[in-house]
């Protein structure tokens, strides 16, 4: 089976081609602690067989979380809570990333500071977000920076940089919500300028052998906003700072897809896996192996992510190999569950 074949990028070898997705959990104090919930969720999925686990969206400044109960990594004490994680996961097994986070004009944690590339809300009952001047960009890059570096110390085998979704890096990315007239904004180069100094930054502090992921909205769905030609050129942009693309679609906007199915992110993945020739993760409601093996046998994705149905089935993975009749190998503690069967 192609989902159960392994996966090497630099330094980093998974398993097989199952990722679970960031996915907000909203269950972190309001201090951005990680806690008894997270040790279980995740470990949960590391002795289920998922190949790589992304942690869900950690913030890297407070106001650079989605809610007051969202994981952090701005301070030493968030890290010491996810390094037990961590390390039980991989010796479950498993591969671990943590993708880092700014929400931006979508954050909705309690507090004063709230900005974005140009002051314009995300809805009518969003509050209205600061300019963000360019010694506020300097501080995020910096907060990306110091969250890389501890996320290093803590021992995670990759990081994913959140692009997508219309939080900060996504607002900046796109026209519709980045109208600046100075060097962060207009042209595509400039509206990719605080990414790759992101980028740049991290590299100073992540190790050179482990892989760099980003994860972007290749698509608005608003006329004006941002398409797959125009995310293909910030790809080729920023590409000599990362290894893998992770590809979604919207969240900059609150216009939704006009066809939502089994996969439905999966042709815009193919598209820019083509141009820009780099391994890329699909997602999108993908709950079926045999569309799991014609995705990845076709070649039009790498990884597959599959963020529902790993918090409806934790073992999808042995399940998976189990009802196929493929021998996998089993954690030695539940062999006598899990055996093909016969």
């Amino acid at each position: 089976m192609y989902l159960l074949n392994s996966f090497t990028v630099k330094s980093m070898t998974q398993r097989n081609r199952i990722v679970m997705p960031p996915m907000c959990m909203y269950s972190a104090g309001t201090d951005g602690i990680a806690n008894e919930f997270h040790f279980t969720h995740y470990t949960s999925r590391a002795v289920g067989g998922v190949g790589l686990i992304i942690m869900e969206a950690t913030g890297v400044l407070p106001w650079g979380r989605i809610s007051d109960h969202c994981l952090g990594l701005w301070n030493d004490e968030q890290a010491e809570a996810l390094k037990p994680i961590v390390t039980a996961c991989q010796k479950q097994g498993a591969k671990v990333a943590i993708q880092l986070n700014h929400a931006g004009r979508k954050c909705e944690a309690q507090e004063k500071i709230i900005e974005a590339p140009s002051a314009i809300p995300f809805s009518q009952e969003s509050p209205m977000p600061r300019e963000m001047k360019e010694e506020d960009i300097r501080e995020t890059v910096n907060a990306f920076r110091s969250s890389a570096e501890r996320a290093a110390k803590i021992g995670f085998d990759a990081i994913e940089i959140h692009g997508a979704h219309g939080y900060l890096i996504s607002e900046f990315l796109s026209p519709l919500t980045n109208h600046r007239t100075d060097s962060y904004g207009g042209s595509t180069e400039n509206r990719c300028r605080i990414l790759i100094e992101i980028l740049k930054a991290i590299h100073e502090v992540w190790p050179a052998e482990k892989p760099v992921l980003l994860r972007v909205s290749a698509e608005d769905y608003e006329p004006n906003g941002m398409h797959m030609e125009e995310m293909s050129k910030i790809i080729k942009l920023v590409k000599p700072y990362i290894d893998v693309l992770d590809v979604s679609t919207g969240g900059v906007v609150s216009t939704p897809p006009s066809k939502i199915y089994p996969g439905y992110q999966v042709k815009i993945a193919e598209q820019l896996k083509q141009a820009c020739d780099l391994p890329v993760v699909t997602v999108g409601l993908i709950t079926d192996p045999h569309q799991v093996e014609e995705i990845l046998g076709e070649e039009r994705a790498d990884l597959v992510a599959l963020g529902r149905e790993l918090l409806r089935d934790p073992y999808w993975v042995l399940h998976t190999a189990r009802n196929m009749e493929v021998e996998y190998p089993w954690p030695e503690q539940y062999r006598r569950g899990f055996q093909a069967r016969k």
